[in-house]
């Protein structure tokens, strides 16, 4: 197992490499440079003067800024000085907040981590059970009607189910029961420790609901399903023949092979710490990694985008050797050797 975990590890150095040169490559040729885009906002505001060209700005200007952002050199150029940086975790100033790229991810942390792990947690608590004991009651009302209902709430789009959420439970038109957005009250300093706590969950409900709606009816039934194919197999017929009950032969000898597929999205467990949803947060208001991942689409910033890239790709591949272990936890015959 060390051996493979050693090879995992080395194999993780030139997948990085090749996601990082392809998004560099690819982020620095899309059209409307951070350049650009600061060349209309001084066309707009007049910030002209000297010789202009066809842009309406000075080339004076125009070399001034793509030096300032480290236009001026090379494309490979440029992406060596960055993964030079890279081995301090340097991923250079951001263009549109001008700031550090690294202290500005790590001031999103507390809302990405906060909805991930959560929604993490309660997901894999609430669906495995259920998967469990709608496999055991397959083709009873439960079953069906439960199914019906998951069914119905994975084809609602995550954005339209939070515009209903406000518009019915956060506003003055129904029930005003919840916030509307943002993550705690303006007078959130002056509350006691409970109140703090019931105001972050009242701020919470609706956008972790939004969150979970997928993942909660995919690993359902995902569950169920496993379990379903475990149960028709021989060695579970033959527990049964012995006249173990219902109870150990489903919990003792058919769980533990129908959570291998299960183990599978665990290998998300790293990722939930950049886990955002961008519509979800843009409609609920909420500062976290997606609305910076769009933030900096949008304004071209491409450290930011680079240094998303490159955290969440390697937060992932760890996941991948994490999920590994968790095979061998789950099946003890797996052998990676």
């Amino acid at each position: 197992m060390f051996t493979y975990l050693l090879r995992r590890l080395l194999m993780m150095i030139p997948t990085l490499f090749g996601i990082t040169i392809l998004s560099f490559i690819i982020i620095n040729l899309a059209p409307g440079s951070p350049v650009e885009q600061k060349l209309q906002q001084m066309r707009f505001g007049g910030g002209s003067s000297g010789h202009q060209g066809g842009t309406g700005v000075s080339q004076e200007v125009i070399d001034a800024l793509n030096k300032q952002y480290g236009f001026d050199k090379p494309l490979l150029v440029r992406y060596g000085i960055w993964m030079k940086n890279l081995a301090t975790l340097d991923f250079g100033d951001s263009f549109k907040y001008e700031e550090p790229v690294t202290g500005l991810i790590v001031s999103k942390f507390p809302v990405s981590i906060t909805f991930g792990l959560i929604s993490f947690i309660l997901s894999y608590l609430v669906c495995i059970p259920l998967g469990v004991y709608k496999a055991i009651k397959n083709g009873s009302a439960f079953d069906q009607i439960s199914s019906v209902l998951l069914s119905a709430a994975y084809s609602i789009p995550p954005i339209i189910l939070g515009i209903l959420l406000l518009v019915f439970f956060a506003g003055a038109s129904y029930f005003n029961w919840f916030p509307i957005g943002g993550v705690f009250s303006d007078n959130y300093d002056e509350l006691t420790t409970m109140g703090k706590i019931w105001d972050r969950a009242h701020h919470f409900i609706l956008p972790m609901i939004c969150y979970m709606i997928g993942s909660f009816t995919y690993l359902t039934f995902m569950m169920k399903n496993s379990l379903l194919d475990v149960i028709k197999l021989d060695y579970v017929r033959t527990a049964k023949a012995k006249g173990l009950s219902d109870r150990a032969v489903y919990m003792k000898h058919a769980l533990r092979n129908a959570l291998i597929p299960i183990v599978t999205g665990m290998s998300d467990i790293l990722a939930i710490f950049f886990t955002g949803s961008i519509l979800i947060e843009k409609i609920f208001n909420l500062d976290g990694m997606g609305l910076l991942g769009l933030n900096a689409v949008t304004a071209r910033d491409y450290n930011v985008l680079m240094g998303l890239i490159f955290l969440q790709s390697l937060l992932m591949l760890l996941g991948r050797i994490i999920s590994d272990f968790l095979y061998v936890v789950v099946d003890p015959r797996i052998d990676f050797a």
